[in-house]
């Protein structure tokens, strides 16, 4: 979408990474699911030291005061009303990316629960989405799609605006008819995208970080 296409780690600098906290996490017992501890680090911290390499910029979507997230040093940006869930987080980060870093033409967006994203998540992104000739790509694990975690381009975020003001509020709804690319990785032995939705799974993934 944006002519010619620059290779590899080139990539870094024309992509803002944006961190989608913008739920309630009730499964974990309600609050700040991406400030609950793994290991000695919050889940965000850990999202946010596998992200930031691979972007020029980085920012935070979470709705309410942003005092709580003290220690973030990036970008807290709200949800683009009206609130749909993820969707309107992925406007919010392409909003802010086209007011505050016009020479980002891309967004990679990843839930702050998910915190052993892989290293080559974005040039992956890129790559499945050039060689399937559309503008998105999502993130693949063992044959199953996780719509959150995806490549977006910054000049669709009208026609995303005009899908939430229609109550379109799932992502691959929006995002199939205008062209999703997939990007695979396995999930043996371990899932990269594996989230932390409950107590179990922060057991399970301290478990994980241990061996």
């Amino acid at each position: 979408m944006d002519g010619a296409a620059p290779e590899g780690p080139e990539w870094r600098n024309r992509t803002l990474g944006a961190i989608l906290a913008g739920g309630q996490g009730l499964r974990m017992g309600g609050g700040d699911k991406p400030l609950r501890l793994l290991g000695r680090r919050t889940l965000l911290d850990h999202v946010a030291a596998a992200l930031r390499p691979q972007v020029a910029a980085l920012l935070l979507n979470a709705n309410g005061p942003p005092a709580r997230f003290a220690g973030w040093r990036d970008a807290v940006v709200p949800d683009s009303p009206p609130s749909q869930g993820p969707l309107s987080g992925i406007l919010a980060a392409l909003d802010w990316a086209a007011a505050h870093c016009p020479d980002l033409p891309w967004v990679v967006t990843v839930p702050g629960d998910t915190p052993f994203i892989p290293a080559d998540l974005v040039e992956g992104l890129h790559a499945a989405r050039m060689a399937a000739g559309m503008p998105i790509a999502c993130a693949r694990s063992g044959g199953q799609p996780h719509p959150p975690v995806a490549l977006w381009p910054v000049a669709l975020r009208e026609s995303l605006r005009a899908a939430l003001a229609r109550g379109e509020g799932g992502i691959r709804r929006w995002a199939e008819p205008l062209g999703l690319a997939m990007a695979e990785w396995p999930d043996q032995p371990q899932d990269p995208f594996f989230n932390c939705n409950t107590p179990e799974d922060l057991h399970a993934a301290e478990a994980r970080l241990r061996g």
